[in-house]
């Protein structure tokens, strides 16, 4: 049984959550401030974290900041009533999964929590453990094992996000074609983030720092002014 730690501080909410969590065969443990949560999250060790923004003593924000200092991976689900891009962007940079705005239906963030722990259940596999005829993908040093959801560089396993391996392997998959930041929400989202290109932007600045040399100067992943980014075979190579 999955375990998933809800953190709110509004009662009505936390009570819904766990409602129907437990309904769709969860295990629920439940936080009412963001204190409380960062050491259940440390303590308890959940499959996924329920987290929302504005919240007392430790705001949404700082305590997923702090796990992520702290290298607990956990996926995050962050909530919030704001409707503002910023402060989406900012909770998907400081290493959050996905993203709601409140009011939401209980069906939609028990299929969000669904396509999540989907995309992290592959067990992981010990750095240089894989094995010999598993399939990947390779661009010169990089090398990607998507049944793994593992990628190397160098042959150093890279510290990703799900959503910054998705999409480092849909560029990888359509390497040389030009790719819109529309396209790449639609295919690595799954879903309508209005317009919120820069969602993209911010993902694929992640992915420079991790794979590029200079990521001032890429080689890997170029821009396309005014239309998106392209996966390249470095020159040279």
């Amino acid at each position: 049984m999955k375990k998933v730690l809800v953190v709110d501080d509004e009662q009505s909410i936390v009570t819904l959550l766990q409602y129907n969590l437990q309904q769709s065969g969860y295990e629920v443990i439940t936080a009412m401030d963001g204190e409380e949560g960062k050491n259940l999250a440390l303590s308890e060790n959940p499959d996924l974290i329920i987290l929302d923004l504005m919240l007392p003593k430790l705001d949404g924000i700082d305590v997923c900041k702090q796990l992520r200092q702290q290298k607990v991976s956990t996926p995050i689900l962050m909530l919030t009533a704001k409707d503002e891009e910023f402060d989406k962007v900012l909770g998907l940079e400081l290493g959050a999964d996905d993203y709601m705005t409140k009011p939401f239906s209980p069906r939609e963030v028990i299929a969000r929590v669904k396509a999540i722990l989907r995309r992290v259940q592959v067990q992981p596999v010990m750095p240089g453990q894989i094995p010999a005829d598993t399939e990947y993908i390779k661009i010169s040093s990089l090398k990607i094992f998507p049944e793994h959801y593992e990628a190397y560089f160098d042959e150093e396993l890279l510290e990703l996000t799900p959503k910054e391996f998705e999409l480092l392997l849909y560029l990888a998959k359509h390497k040389g074609r030009v790719l819109t930041r529309d396209q790449l929400l639609s295919a690595v989202w799954n879903y309508d983030f209005a317009g919120d290109t820069r969602i993209v932007d911010v993902h694929i600045s992640h992915l420079r720092e991790k794979i590029e040399q200079d990521s001032k100067k890429p080689t890997f992943i170029k821009t396309i002014r005014g239309l998106g980014y392209k996966m390249e075979e470095p020159k040279g190579e």
